[in-house]
């Protein structure tokens, strides 16, 4: 008898109820909606509810915990919008897994951490948890190591520091290199002397850096030498002091090249490394420099490891898709 009432109190309905969350106008609906309510269509799939709106409020019907989930996120989104914040579904679908696993209130800190402003004065903020570990650990240590798939920010949130310790006076020079190693085409079929073929290697990094001081001050600050962005093979036998140097693709670096690079920098420099050793592009005879420096350095004093995955991708919402199904083919494969 117990068994069958145990049976029947399985098979009964959650508990079905409605939430309203306030809303200042119409206007602010149609923004948290988007374009033919994309995202409320995301909203209403990932917490499996009911989402109407009238003039004053939003009303949210469905199981009482999916409920609870969605009211919380329409309420962290819209004050999103008025802080003048852009939202766009794999920001929505971040925040309801926030309020899935009862981290709602860590929407807010991502919020309010305002990173650094570009030279249009636009907010950059960090979009994930892991971001924020990122940018903390930029802070805090002399030498960090970012590693993480395309699109979590690694490169653009090393930059927007380097440019803010700049504008600081903590250092007096920036630096960004990359090894200009091939993908596919080969460096002497490229058109020009040795910086015209090294220049598409770099231009990430050229975007970034105009992101922050425009064309014109970042052009007056390279021909005076504040800013430097050159490959890799050119910062043998320096010294670099006094400079936040930035090392993009370190997965293409050789074990001999990561060692030279950071046994370059001298006193008052910092040192960011960013890398996804999922894509390297060295000859198969030839071993990561950067996973052969997260296996030695892990345990020195001062050096930090970010990890980042496809929860912090902030690009299109596809790449994360797209990550995510790589490292699933990674794992089944057993690597």
């Amino acid at each position: 008898m117990q068994d069958e009432l145990n049976a029947a109190a399985k098979e009964e309905p959650a508990a079905r109820c409605a939430e309203t969350v306030p809303v200042e106008s119409i206007d602010e609906v149609i923004r948290l909606f988007g374009v033919f309510d994309e995202n409320l269509s995301v909203i209403e799939s990932e917490t499996n509810t009911r989402i109407t709106a009238a003039s004053d409020n939003i009303r949210v019907e469905g199981e009482s915990e999916n409920v609870r989930i969605a009211a919380v996120v329409l309420d962290k989104l819209i004050s999103m919008l008025r802080k003048g914040d852009r939202i766009d579904r794999s920001r929505i679908r971040y925040s309801i897994d926030l309020a899935k696993e009862g981290n709602a209130d860590l929407i807010d800190q991502l919020m309010d951490d305002v990173v650094a402003f570009t030279h249009r004065g636009r907010q950059i903020k960090c979009k994930t948890l892991g971001q924020k570990r990122y940018v903390q650990a930029l802070k805090q240590n002399t030498v960090v190591f970012s590693i993480g798939p395309a699109g979590t920010g690694k490169t653009y949130l090393a930059v927007a520091m380097a440019v803010l310790a700049f504008k600081n006076k903590e250092v007096s020079k920036i630096i960004l290199t990359r090894p200009a190693v091939e993908a596919g085409e080969k460096l002497g079929f490229l058109p020009g002397d040795l910086q015209n073929k090294v220049d598409p290697y770099l231009r990430p990094l050229y975007d970034a850096l105009y992101d922050f001081f425009g064309a014109e001050t970042y052009k007056s600050l390279s021909e005076r030498g504040a800013i430097e962005v050159a490959p890799l093979a050119y910062m043998r036998g320096r010294t670099l002091n006094d400079a936040y140097i930035i090392l993009d693709e370190a997965q293409n670096c050789t074990v001999e090249q990561m060692k030279m690079f950071l046994t370059r920098f001298g006193e008052g420099s910092r040192v960011v490394v960013t890398g996804d050793i999922t894509q390297i592009d060295l000859p198969k005879d030839r071993k990561s420099g950067l996973i052969h420096a997260l296996d030695v350095l892990g345990d020195v004093e001062g050096i930090k490891m970010v990890y980042l995955n496809h929860k912090d991708v902030v690009r299109h919402e596809m790449v994360q898709r797209i990550v995510r199904a790589y490292e699933k083919a990674e794992q089944s494969r057993g690597r």
